[in-house]
């Protein structure tokens, strides 16, 4: 990690002065949880990979909807390297920030920026974020970054501005096999929560072993990926710089 995180990190002095006050300000978010969203509303993705192309449409919409800086990103199709005894092949997985119901990220920040929303979404407040990367650290998706434009923690935020504008995720509304389904989880009569139901047992997540409850679901994905995606070589993923 780099590198100036703005004038709050400079110089142990002021890290020291002001300790007290992050403290405070983590205690009085504790008492004062945060709000936005509709507590009626559990958002949520279904990902089908058999029907993911790798085309990286997702990826390219994701940048420009979110205006996403050089070297990172919010949301990628990586391709990976599979053996099953002397057969080797190749697996597309399309990964994002998860949406944990039980998020690690939440509780390691020490300004209270990072936080859940009432309709499950995990949003960061930039201008509280003072670019610790302690929530980078924590999450076992490797879904957060600290963006080198702003100093401050970034990620996937189910594009909240086209939510709030009765518009689908970029992700969602360009993916051309069809592969991402996203919708209110809690409503009965939503496409995602319809294949869900469908999908039964076939319905997984990843790392299901580190107790978050992600609201991103998989259908289709191979058993060798189940819980330990890290385990396997990473063949390709997007170029490290982009337009």
């Amino acid at each position: 990690m780099t590198h100036s995180r703005r004038d709050i990190l400079k110089g142990i002095g002021t890290i020291t002065a002001g300790a007290a006050a992050i403290v405070a300000t983590t205690a009085a978010e504790a008492a004062n949880p945060r709000q936005g969203g509709d507590p009626d509303r559990r958002w949520g993705m279904v990902v089908d990979v058999r029907k993911c192309i790798g085309c990286q449409a997702c990826t390219i919409s994701c940048i420009m909807e979110n205006k996403v800086p050089e070297n990172s990103y919010r949301t990628i199709v990586a391709t990976y390297e599979v053996k099953d005894g002397d057969r080797v092949g190749t697996y597309v997985l399309p990964r994002l920030c998860n949406h944990c119901s039980n998020p690690p990220c939440v509780p390691v920040c020490p300004v209270g920026a990072t936080f859940q929303q009432k309709d499950g979404a995990v949003v960061v407040d930039g201008d509280r974020c003072v670019g610790c990367a302690y929530c980078v650290q924590a999450c076992p998706y490797d879904a957060r970054f600290i963006n080198h434009e702003t100093n401050t923690a970034d990620k996937c935020t189910f594009c909240a501005h086209r939510l709030a504008a009765g518009l689908l995720p970029a992700c969602v509304e360009t993916c051309v096999g069809g592969a991402r389904t996203f919708g209110d989880l809690n409503d009965p009569n939503s496409t995602a929560r319809k294949l869900l139901d469908a999908a039964k047992g076939e319905a997984k997540v990843l790392k299901p072993e580190q107790g978050t409850a992600p609201n991103v679901f998989y259908i289709g994905l191979d058993d060798r990926f189940q819980g330990r995606v890290e385990g396997h070589q990473t063949l390709w993923q997007p170029s490290k710089t982009h337009g």
